[in-house]
């Protein structure tokens, strides 16, 4: 264990990014590959347009000749290779995404045409060519994705249009979601006497499905350092990434972190300056990973994308960047203690602005129903008043 005192958001950032590596690369077909991250750089077999296209429904024509009733030679629909070159005094029909044909150097829309006598009349000359100049996109040969990539759907377009049918990605890091706790029970038990729901493990795989990341539930322990240690040891080889709720403060049953130490892995942090979320724990093994999270929900959902999250993409990669806004705050936030960084729930409301949602504490995972994204008030800030710009990381 290198650090069990309190440590900077940012130390405890750099430790953990810093001891991640790729898993490893693996090919999928490109309906299997949203939201993986690309392995390889990925460069076009094709010139996009592949040829000079027509990016109206119109008439392809000579810009000489447009004062002057045009014959119409042939008609040209996409699909089709044009058939006849324009010349002095001609024009072709031509459809949105057809070739355009040799010696038009421009496409006038068919709303700025009439036909008159059989021949075809410009009624309004524009400026632009309307035509989608070969290569103008891409040229064979460049570079269309860079190896990092996460794939969403634009990118999944993209490689289609060069080809890439078998994507070569890097392996998704397989979570393994555990609750410890003697007091939990399934969300479909009723719970009894001094037993609560476990709402953090469906907490946790919902979002690790949102973000696209594997993940397998391992069930609810009991707070003993016996069936922590099990359930880890019954799933070491299988898993790459430990994810454990609860058993992480310093409680008299909070069992995790010495559980943990036992099993080989190299704790590099175990509490961190960050509320909620202090008591969290993160741990190298020599071929898997381990975070040991707060048990209250708010923790859970604050730590999984402050720190699962980037990390799962550096495993497969990737940087991850969250999405984020800028928003003017329409009230003041103050707070007494200033030793660590705070995150609070927020709202966007119109016009550019935030709003701070109703929000009691780690335990509160309502508030989070309401909200966007939070914010974070810095170490030592006592302060955000109202009227000043914040960034908010958006959630949803």
């Amino acid at each position: 264990m290198k650090n069990a005192d309190m440590i900077p958001f940012e130390e405890a950032y750099r430790l953990m990014m810093e001891s991640a590596a790729p898993l490893g690369k693996e090919n999928l077909s490109l309906n299997e590959a949203r939201k993986r991250v690309l392995c390889e750089d990925i460069s076009s077999d094709v010139d996009m347009p592949p040829f000079n296209k027509s990016a109206m429904d119109g008439y392809a024509c000579r810009s000489a000749d447009l004062d002057a009733p045009l014959k119409i030679i042939e008609t040209i629909p996409a699909g089709k290779a044009p058939e006849k070159r324009i010349g002095e005094g001609e024009c072709s029909e031509i459809m949105t995404g057809a070739v355009v044909p040799e010696g038009a150097d421009r496409v006038v829309m068919v709303e700025h045409t009439e036909i008159e006598k059989g021949k075809l009349v410009v009624k309004h000359k524009s400026a632009g060519k309307n035509i989608c100049y070969r290569a103008e996109d891409i040229a064979r040969g460049d570079i269309v994705l860079k190896k990092g990539t996460v794939i969403g759907a634009p990118e999944i377009a993209v490689l289609a249009a060069v080809g890439c049918v078998d994507v070569p990605v890097s392996k998704n890091p397989m979570i393994g979601i555990i609750a410890t706790g003697s007091e939990l029970v399934e969300p479909h038990r009723e719970p009894e006497g001094a037993m609560i729901r476990n709402s953090s493990s469906s907490q946790l795989a919902a979002q690790a499905k949102s973000a696209g990341f594997e993940f397998r539930y391992l069930g609810i322990v009991e707070d003993t350092p016996e069936a922590i240690g099990g359930i880890i040891d019954g799933n070491r080889g299988g898993v790459d990434i430990f994810l454990l709720s609860g058993g992480v403060s310093m409680g008299e049953f909070d069992f995790v972190p010495g559980v943990l130490i036992e099993r080989g892995f190299d704790l590099l942090f175990e509490k961190v300056a960050v509320k909620p979320g202090k008591p969290t724990v993160f741990g190298k093994g020599k071929d898997d990973f381990v975070f040991g999270l707060p048990g209250n929900p708010v923790s859970t959902f604050v730590i999984f994308e402050l720190f699962v999250k980037p990390f799962c993409f550096a495993l497969m990669g990737a940087e991850w960047t969250p999405r984020s806004v800028i928003a003017e705050l329409v009230e003041t936030v103050e707070r007494r203690k200033t030793a660590r960084v705070s995150y609070l729930p927020v709202k966007l409301i119109k016009n550019g602005k935030v709003q701070i949602v109703e929000y009691h504490g780690s335990a509160h995972i309502h508030a989070y129903t309401t909200a966007d994204g939070f914010i974070s008030i810095p170490v030592g800030i006592e302060r955000i008043k109202a009227g000043e710009r914040v960034e908010v990381t958006l959630v949803k």
